[in-house]
């Protein structure tokens, strides 16, 4: 029997042609891109597509329309056996980890795609990333929300866009590849099976901020961001070591009293937020401050918009940042 698969398509270079007037890149209709690939056409798999409301450019994403990507995956789950997401890069990762973290037992491939060069111009890579995704996707082998981009398949929350101009726009920094396309796809590691049946979660709160430390950086630019959201990502420096002065200590003693939500993660791109590694460490080990390891910034953002909309209780909150929910981090 033929394998269901399902293109959702919402926006992206993928899917962009210029706009002369603007001399802009803009949405097109989505069947179209399937016209610019007859290739996508399989004795063994069966394509359908839809099209979210309005595609955009990934740069204007929003907890809004992962909440519709999820209710379309959610609708043709039991019609289709795997999904394709075509999305713009920008936003991919923090999309991919998202979804990962929406979709509770998922059991099927979501696969995320998309191009750096529209599917129209002549170097295109859109057409292999395609294809590629689709074959992925069918195999039955993938069981997990990830990304496929340039001959790799990466988990979807492990995932960073590095590069603006290589087609190798995509890194795994803390986790292996899952699948390598060359002349044959070659998986390389098997994800555990999730059970259950599949569950979606669609209140997701955007009461977060992230706080980039770097030297210099001044206590008033620190109190306003710990004063703007309930739930703070910090991007502390190395194995998670920060400022040892008086007045930072002092607030964060301040945002963990008025009940801020803290996770401490390395801006390194490889590597993990380990505390007592250095002195400097220290004002991250009081209590109420979670360790985030090696979970990247995309996915502790998203992760901590997740836990914040299924309102549970502060402790509740900080229990389940530091469990690895969706493989998002190392054990």
């Amino acid at each position: 029997m033929k394998k269901k698969v399902l293109l959702i398509y919402t926006g992206g270079t993928i899917g962009m042609i210029k706009d002369n007037v603007k001399n802009t890149l803009v949405p097109f209709n989505f069947d179209k891109l399937l016209e610019a690939s007859p290739e996508l056409k399989s004795e063994n798999i069966s394509l359908s597509n839809i099209c979210t409301k309005n595609p955009i450019d990934s740069s204007n994403m929003t907890p809004d329309h992962w909440i519709e990507i999820v209710s379309l995956l959610n609708d043709n789950y039991n019609a289709y056996d795997s999904f394709v997401v075509l999305h713009g890069t920008d936003t991919m990762a923090y999309t991919a980890s998202a979804l990962s973290f929406m979709l509770e037992n998922l059991q099927k491939a979501v696969i995320l795609t998309g191009s750096q060069i529209p599917i129209g111009e002549r170097r295109t890579d859109a057409k292999e990333n395609l294809i590629t995704s689709v074959e992925i996707a069918a195999s039955g082998k993938i069981n997990d929300v990830c990304i496929y981009f340039e001959d790799k398949l990466y988990r979807g929350n492990r995932t960073v866009k590095v590069n603006t101009e290589h087609f190798e726009a995509f890194h795994s920094p803390n986790f292996p590849v899952l699948a390598e396309a060359g002349v044959n796809i070659k998986y390389k590691n098997y994800l555990p099976k999730a059970t259950g049946k599949l569950k979606i979660h669609t209140h997701i709160s955007n009461d977060v901020a992230i706080l980039k430390l770097f030297p210099g950086i001044s206590i008033k630019t620190i109190d306003a961001i710990f004063d703007s959201a309930k739930g703070i990502v910090i991007e502390s420096f190395g194995t998670g070591n920060g400022p040892t002065s008086l007045e930072f200590s002092q607030l964060l003693d301040k945002a963990i009293e008025n009940g801020k939500i803290l996770i401490n993660i390395t801006q390194c791109l490889q590597g993990s937020a380990i505390l007592g590694n250095y002195a400097t460490s220290a004002p991250f080990g009081k209590s109420g401050i979670v360790c985030g390891k090696d979970i990247t910034t995309e996915a502790a953002i998203t992760k901590l918009m997740f836990l914040l909309g299924k309102r549970l209780t502060d402790q509740e909150i900080k229990k389940e940042l530091q469990q690895d929910l969706r493989g998002e981090m190392s054990n």
